[in-house]
């Protein structure tokens, strides 16, 4: 339930990434080209008089889907970065005064490049900390290159997640069933208090000047349950939240204009709350 943001130079495959995990999933996918041009009511649709009936007709807009894909999405000015507030925070959308719910699945994978600075506009901190994580793509190794080369060096056109034989895994109950089953893993007041003392110590460090919110230690903590289930365990441990910290926290911390002037990176600053902040044992 969480939405993610890719970081990463062109040509890492940020966009098919997000392909092959709705095809996996089963996920009706929807994608959206940001771009400064772009308007709210591109993304969430708006009302148009049918001139057969006399009457607005609501066309819905691209956003209406399961998994929408909204790609370089700093490329496009605030206005319309705000249009995606209220459905990845309600998962409903409010047209001409009406509400209209989104799916219970919704998730939002957006894209952007961090090499460019020329037309783009920064996303606002408030739609920063309504992702769940933060993922940096990097180039691939050496072996890597060479096996993307070879095996997609002679192809030519679009491509397509079936054309790789990857295709839906699970059905919408197993994901549900999935779901409940992370929701279920208890944490004990321990870690729970863990995870406070972490976020809070984000606001108190010299390197940052604004700190991670109450919403990003729930975010932490869900995710935290959700990795010990996949780990097979039924309780959450300390080093859960420890792993989890640099996505969930990265794209939340504002560094401090010192730090940023001595070129001290956001990771790095993480890392070394996680080591100062004593965890429970």
């Amino acid at each position: 339930s969480g939405h993610i943001l890719l970081e990463g130079p062109p040509g890492t495959s940020k966009t098919f990434l997000a392909q092959c995990f709705a095809a996996v999933l089963g996920l009706d996918f929807g994608r959206i080209q940001f771009t400064p041009d772009l308007m709210p009511g591109d993304i969430v649709g708006s009302s148009l008089f049918d001139f057969r009936t006399s009457a607005f007709k609501l066309t819905k807009g691209p956003l209406f889907c399961e998994l929408l894909l909204a790609d370089e999405i700093n490329r496009t000015p605030p206005r319309t970065q705000a249009a995606l507030l209220e459905a990845m925070q309600e998962r409903a959308v409010t047209l001409d005064g009406e509400r209209h719910k989104l799916s219970d699945r919704f998730l939002v994978i957006a894209t952007q490049n961090p090499i460019e600075q020329q037309g783009v506009y920064p996303l606002p901190e408030a739609q920063l900390d309504r992702f769940l994580f933060k993922h940096v793509m990097q180039w691939p190794g050496e072996a890597e290159e060479e096996r993307i080369v070879r095996t997609h060096g002679a192809r030519h056109g679009a491509q397509h997640p079936s054309d790789w034989g990857i295709e839906q895994q699970v059905s919408r109950a197993e994901i549900e069933a999935a779901a409940a089953a992370a929701i279920a893993v208890p944490m004990v007041e321990e870690v729970t208090r863990y995870v406070v003392r972490l976020i809070r110590a984000t606001r108190s460090a010299p390197d940052i000047a604004v700190g991670a919110s109450p919403r990003a230690g729930a975010m932490l903590a869900s995710a935290a349950r959700a990795r010990a289930a996949l780990e097979g365990r039924d309780y959450v441990i300390p080093d859960d939240v420890k792993v989890l910290a640099r996505p969930a926290l990265r794209h939340r911390l504002m560094l401090s204009p010192a730090a940023e002037i001595e070129g001290k990176l956001v990771d790095d600053v993480v890392d070394r709350l996680i080591e100062s902040v004593e965890a429970p044992r």
